[in-house]
């Protein structure tokens, strides 16, 4: 029997990033896939990051991550979305070539030198004594770990649904994991159905392009990884056009073949990506929704039609499409379908996504109920870590709310579950001027860099960077008078007094910029860190505010609950703020502190009782 120490069943973004990031830790993994050509493989839009998933893109890349260079590998067309906003919700976004993409991502796992990768179904997992310990493949194969990592994607008791047809399969053509579903029902873990979908993809050469409006891509040359230096690919243009009422009445009168509102379908799909039915049939009163025709490729005539998911059946996604402006003639390549799918009650799993009930066993990607690659990209890496510092008997790198999005999700997921398949948005993220798309490497990388997780190109470029960012800093903290500012050109009042660049900066026609052009700041020799510094020095009396919340934050992350608290027992909790508790199970004071209902009052009447419980179990 061959042993890994880890094994990670799936071949997608979670799996991939969970593989990777065990193995540049140095363990010896196996990455178990149905078919190690389609590792990697975008199921579905061929496009990475937008907002809130483009903060997880460069979180992920921080720790040397898979998924931004593979994106900038892959990329035909740039854009930085919601820049009529504050940067800290800007969402950097790019269209790829699905085949370049998928090529880059195998290239990376072929090179890590303690990965394996095997093609085979998983038929089960070995369980003895309470713990993961194995893995059977439908071949009798059998392979022995210390931990199993499950990133089955829509794939773990997938069914496929267009119309009145319907198939088994995770993807389109693809099989689903049927066997190891009936096992994990067996094993009694918590178990419910969701549903995403997809929209057809069409054949560009029928497309009337001409009557379109064209989104061309960023003119500004920043890439989603910082150590990829230029864009490698020619940049195209999407198009945009609209749904309308001929194609609204098309689809109305054919609801009742849709699997959604047929009942074939029980589980909830996405809310911030519905089906074109579930927006005609909940949004009457619009007149159109936006449609973006995004190429697939640069040698594919293929486009993904961007905003109209569907299941209805092929001769309906035929009609509705040809009534939209300048699809009048378009020839669909392959038609729209849903797939619903098990998932795990991710309030089964703890912080670092492992089954509380059954240890080694962890959970990353839509198996947990989310929905999108940077929400799997991001969980898998979180799943890795932990599996992989627990193996090697390291500390994992101290993630949590105030400093990075990935810990965001975990702690929605792991603390209130989910009834549809969620999405990451910088709502989400309290601390989100803290948490900007452009300083992951600033905030993330260290914690990388201690655990043992980045490549020595990565280490050497982040030092480079830092070094640069400490001469920035040293100029900004030179103090100037008025008369001194004034003599160099700027407007400085005498009443302001004698201050340091830095709050110089914050004087109308003192920014950063101009203090480089002064002289009195040094030119940017790292791509980016410039805006970086720029937006601290912006944010930083925002930032300030929050810092005792923060400290407040950090010690009740530092105060455990055990995992058989008692919540029963606090005086003063109602039964409801007990339900709502032990069903939760949070693992500190500041996760019971984000359970819904609990009060103030009830987190005080907690603090008092965790000290007596932590003594009497001292005792």
């Amino acid at each position: 029997m061959q042993h890994y120490p880890i094994i990670v069943i799936g071949g997608g973004h979670a799996g991939v990033e969970a593989a990777c990031v065990a193995a540049r830790m140095g363990v010896q993994v196996a990455l178990v896939t149905m078919d190690a050509g389609k590792i990697g493989a975008m199921s579905c839009n061929p496009a990475i990051g937008g907002l809130g998933k483009g903060h997880l893109v460069r979180e992920v890349d921080a720790f040397d991550g898979v998924l931004g260079t593979a994106a900038d590998a892959g990329a035909i067309h740039y854009r930085m979305l919601n820049r009529s906003k504050g940067s800290a919700v800007w969402g950097p976004r790019v269209q790829a070539d699905r085949r370049l993409f998928g090529a880059a991502v195998r290239r990376v796992v072929a090179d890590e030198p303690t990965l394996d990768v095997i093609e085979g179904e998983v038929a089960g997992l070995r369980i003895e004594g309470g713990r993961v310990r194995g893995v059977a493949l439908a071949d009798d194969t059998v392979l022995a770990c210390e931990a199993a990592i499950l990133c089955t994607g829509t794939f773990l008791g997938g069914v496929l649904f267009r119309g009145e047809e319907r198939f088994e399969g995770g993807r389109i053509g693809e099989g689903g994991a049927a066997v190891l579903a009936a096992q994990l029902r067996e094993a009694a873990l918590p178990l419910s159905r969701l549903k995403t979908g997809t929209p057809p993809r069409l054949d560009g050469r029928t497309i009337d392009w001409a009557r379109l409006a064209e989104q061309a891509s960023d003119q500004e040359q920043w890439t989603m990884s910082p150590l990829t230096g230029r864009r490698a690919n020619p940049q195209t243009f999407c198009a945009i056009t609209r749904t309308n009422a001929q194609c609204h009445e098309i689809i109305r009168a054919n609801l009742t073949r849709s699997p959604l509102y047929s009942g074939a379908i029980d589980a909830r799909g996405p809310r911030y990506c519905p089906s074109i039915e579930d927006k005609i049939d909940r949004f009457g009163d619009r007149d159109g929704h936006q449609i973006f025709l995004e190429p697939e490729g640069l040698d594919t005539p293929l486009v993904y039609p961007n905003g109209i998911s569907t299941s209805l059946p092929v001769d309906v996604q035929e009609r509705f499409l040809q009534a939209i402006d300048g699809l009048e003639r378009v020839r669909i390549a392959e038609p729209g379908y849903a797939v619903e799918y098990d998932h795990v009650d991710p309030r089964s799993l703890d912080r670092w996504l492992q089954m509380r009930s059954l240890g080694g066993l962890y959970c990353a990607g839509q198996i947990n109920g989310t929905t999108g690659y940077e929400e799997a990209a991001a969980q898998g890496l979180v799943a890795g870590l932990h599996a992989a510092a627990l193996v090697l008997e390291r500390d994992p790198p101290a993630l949590d709310r105030a400093n990075s999005y990935m810990a965001v999700m975990v702690d929605d997921l792991t603390l209130h579950g989910v009834s549809e398949p969620y999405r990451m948005l910088t709502a989400r993220a309290e601390y989100r001027l803290r948490l900007r798309a452009n300083n992951a490497s600033t905030r993330l990388t260290p914690l990388a860099i201690g655990v043992g997780c980045v490549s020595d190109r990565r280490q050497k470029w982040f030092e480079r960077r830092e070094k640069a960012r400490s001469d920035v800093t040293a100029a900004l903290n030179v103090e100037m008078s008025p008369s001194q500012m004034r003599r160099l050109g700027f407007a400085a009042t005498d009443d302001t007094g004698k201050q340091v660049l830095s709050d110089w900066s914050r004087f109308p026609g003192i920014d950063l910029p101009e203090l480089v052009r002064a002289g009195l700041v040094p030119r940017e020799t790292h791509p980016g860190l410039h805006d970086e510094i720029g937006e601290d020095l912006h944010y930083a009396p925002y930032v300030a505010r929050q810092d005792a919340e923060l400290r407040e934050l950090r010690a009740n992350e530092r105060f455990a609950l055990a995992e058989d608290f008692p919540f029963g027992e606090v005086p003063g909790l109602s039964n409801e703020m007990i339900e709502r508790l032990a069903a939760a199970r949070p693992d500190s004071l500041a996760q019971a502190s984000r359970v819904p209902g609990i009060t103030p009052a009830a987190m005080a009447a907690l603090l008092v009782f965790a000290r007596k419980f932590e003594g009497r179990d001292a005792a």
